[in-house]
């Protein structure tokens, strides 16, 4: 019988090595939110983050607050009057609504669900970064579809589908972009597309476009067995701190998904002040005129600039800046800070040239006007 080695002997020879990450996870960057500060500017204009200008209804405020005194609660693990407040809004059945903490928790929990080593999951050129992350964490591997125009392109994704695709990403409206894919389109891509395919639809700005040739996926969701519809509290409704997303599933996936989520994963003040937000519909509205007016403006400014703008559809705007030479976006990104003026580099989306800019309060945006005008005179 072999002899043991001593306890001592065999720690020493463990701590040799480290614990090794699972195969994927280093190969992923990790993601870089907008930032908020700037040196030398206390106040300064954040534009970074497509936050709402308006802030959150005062309605979901007041229920925020309501819940200080029962902090010791455990919140209702199944969210049900935030999927109750939800259904009403949209007409739909709240037992095939998933919530989560954020839109971002319920990519990920639909990648960990039916992702896994050698699968694929697709999504596009300069879709969302989150949805690289979540393939590689989940073990699998993500396939880049090539865009037209800065637009997600059907033609472009089906070519890339193969026996190993299980999840298509596809934002819409997309970020950092702006731009977004007609209904008629986004159903020719789910025709497209094998059965056993996910098609996941994020729709976290779907609340902005006004145009008609759009839907953000509710109708795919109910027609067929294999969409999903994401959206987010975060972006309209002006409470990206509480962490608030949704999907719209089939009844089979969002069973799933319900297996894999955490049992307390969205906050009781989270679930009250949602519910409050999505019934408040004056101040949604208030918030679309305000982007309707701005996001024009602000375009038709830029482009008065000289500068290239993107047509988008949602609460901000991709402005490209030169090549090379004085008037580069790292230069017009250094500028503008310097002005206590935070944008947000797209460096990461593969954009070296742009730069993405929330439509803020009206001042906000006439002095980042300003501010260009300064720079490209430099």
């Amino acid at each position: 019988m072999a002899q043991q080695k001593p306890h001592q002997e065999v720690v020493k020879a463990m701590s040799r090595t480290s614990p090794t990450p699972r195969d994927g996870v280093m190969n992923i960057n990790a993601y870089v939110p907008g930032g908020h500060t700037v040196e030398g500017h206390a106040n300064p204009i954040v534009l970074s983050a497509n936050e709402t200008p308006l802030g959150a209804s005062s309605a979901a405020i007041a229920a925020y607050k309501s819940l200080a005194d029962e902090l010791h609660r455990y919140p209702d693990g199944s969210a049900s009057a935030l999927r109750t407040a939800i259904a009403a809004a949209y007409g739909l059945h709240a037992d095939r609504i998933v919530c989560g903490s954020g839109s971002d928790e319920l990519l990920n929990l639909l990648a960990q669900t039916y992702l896994g080593p050698g699968d694929e999951a697709i999504h596009t050129a300069h879709g969302f970064l989150v949805y690289k992350i979540a393939t590689l964490a989940a073990g699998a591997t993500p396939i880049v579809a090539k865009e037209t125009n800065l637009t997600a392109d059907v033609d472009r994704i089906l070519e890339v589908v193969s026996p190993r695709t299980k999840i298509v990403f596809l934002a819409n409206p997309n970020n950092p972009t702006g731009t977004y894919m007609p209904f008629e389109e986004v159903r020719r891509l789910r025709g497209g597309l094998p059965g056993n395919v996910i098609l996941v639809l994020d729709a976290a700005y779907g609340e902005y476009v006004r145009r008609n040739d759009y839907e953000a996926g509710l109708e795919l969701v109910a027609t067929t067995n294999n969409t999903v519809m994401t959206r987010t509290f975060s972006k309209i409704h002006g409470l990206a701190a509480l962490r608030i997303g949704w999907a719209y599933c089939p009844p089979d996936i969002a069973s799933a998904i319900n297996r894999v989520r955490g049992p307390f994963n969205v906050s009781a003040a989270a679930i009250a002040a949602g519910a409050a937000a999505i019934a408040d519909k004056a101040h949604v509205e208030r918030s679309i005129a305000h982007n309707d007016e701005w996001l024009a403006w602000t375009t038709r400014e830029l482009r008065a600039l000289r500068l290239e703008v993107t047509e988008s559809v949602g609460n901000f705007v991709l402005i490209h800046f030169a090549e090379e030479g004085r008037h580069t976006a790292p230069n017009a990104d250094g500028f503008l800070k310097s002005r206590g003026i935070i944008m947000r580099s797209t460096a990461g989306y593969g954009l070296h040239n742009a730069l993405r800019m929330t439509i803020g309060t009206g001042d906000e945006n006439q002095a980042v006007i300003a501010a260009l005008r300064e720079f490209l005179d430099t």
